[in-house]
């Protein structure tokens, strides 16, 4: 058996979803060939920097004209069908490396964490140059046009909510499972808090606040951390500033109030540990971040969602009483500190967070892929 896994590094989160996928399927099935590929390695630069680093521009200068082209590409083919060729024709060209290589070697399956191989791999099946099955994950909680390309096997979606929306694009309610959003399978583990305490060095006499600000350590995040320790009752801050070096030492500069404590860390892979002993993760609202405080049943505060999928992920978080939005930093610690002062509300939102948590969503999808491939008659054994 012999399953790749493709993701692209358009954000940390469509890769995040791939190796969650990948490693679900690792345990499942130890003796079969797996491997994870970001399609972005084999393109070259000037694609691999407007596809990613022009998103990452976007998001933090320009998130209005993101939400705008997200509405625009969210519409139906017969309206866009020149920008659809287009595109396809630039992306073709500049993958022809990612195709020689799907060409070059044989695979039972392809499972996909962005549309951008989903799309190309249903173009060149269409044109009998590839036969191989594929299915797709989505990353947000809820879809869009661009998720829709056929053939296409089958979809997981993070919501039902989601799935619907794909049907309203044709895609058949037997292609669809609404498995929630794969993260990593080390959030599907219980975890005792006390321990995680000890392990982190974090004393846990007060509200521990959990600010991210993803993996790049992009975004107002001097400006938000500024305002949070600006708050009166007393708090535990940790700050995840990512790979951003520079910006770590300058949050450690800060002064900090005397009723507070802080630690600031920088890229971690103890996010489990980090969430497990929070009781208020402020963040974007990406959908894999949001989905681990969900596995965790931590209380979330969103803050400054972009237009399109954020806030897509926002209202989904709203509606199901997990997470407060705050639209502005000037009132992030108004919020934080209502927050704080009302245990009930706080424990409400946790139970709600825990609720709607989907800790085993890369193993559904795992177990989904070689139950597909067992029917075909195809064995994990070499």
């Amino acid at each position: 058996m012999r399953i790749l896994v493709l993701s692209a590094s358009v954000g940390a989160g469509h890769t995040r979803a791939a190796q969650a996928v990948e490693l679900a399927l690792k345990e499942l099935a130890p003796q079969a060939t797996i491997r994870h590929l970001d399609v972005l390695e084999l393109t070259n630069a000037a694609f691999r920097r407007i596809y990613s680093k022009t998103y990452l521009d976007l998001n933090s200068k320009a998130p209005h004209f993101l939400g705008y082209m997200y509405d625009l590409l969210d519409r139906p083919p017969s309206r866009r069908a020149p920008t659809d060729k287009l595109r396809l024709l630039v992306q073709r060209m500049s993958l022809r490396r990612f195709i020689r290589f799907l060409k070059s070697e044989p695979w039972d399956l392809i499972i996909n964490s962005h549309f951008l191989p989903q799309e190309l791999i249903a173009a060149l099946r269409r044109r009998r140059q590839l036969h191989t099955p594929q299915f797709t994950v989505t990353t947000d909680f809820d879809t869009h046009r661009l998720w829709v390309h056929s053939p296409c096997d089958h979809y997981f979606t993070a919501t039902i909510e989601g799935a619907l929306y794909l049907q309203s694009w044709g895609i058949p309610v037997d292609d669809i499972t609404a498995t929630g959003i794969p993260i990593h399978p080390v959030f599907s583990k219980p975890k005792v808090r006390a321990q995680c305490l000890r392990n982190q060095q974090i004393n846990g006499d007060r509200p521990i606040i959990l600010q991210l600000a993803g993996g790049f350590g992009t975004g107002p995040v001097d400006q938000l951390y500024q305002t949070l320790i600006k708050i009166e009752p007393p708090a535990q801050f940790i700050v995840v500033a990512g790979r951003n070096e520079k910006l770590r030492q300058r949050l450690q500069r800060y002064p900090v109030p005397p009723q507070h404590r802080v630690h600031i860390m920088g890229f971690t892979d103890q996010i489990d540990e980090l969430m497990t002993i929070a009781d208020i993760v402020v963040t974007k609202p990406g959908g894999l971040t949001t989905s681990e405080a969900l596995a965790r049943g931590v209380a979330l505060m969103v803050v400054n969602p972009v237009p399109g999928q954020e806030s897509h992920n926002c209202d989904y978080l709203l509606e199901n009483g997990a997470a407060l939005r705050v639209n502005h930093l000037a009132t992030v610690g108004y919020k934080l500190t209502r927050l704080l002062n009302d245990p009930q509300r706080l424990t409400q939102l946790k139970e709600n967070a825990r609720q709607l948590g989907k800790s085993r969503a890369a193993y559904d999808v795992a177990q989904y892929a070689l139950n597909y491939l067992a029917q075909k008659n195809i064995s994990t054994t070499p």
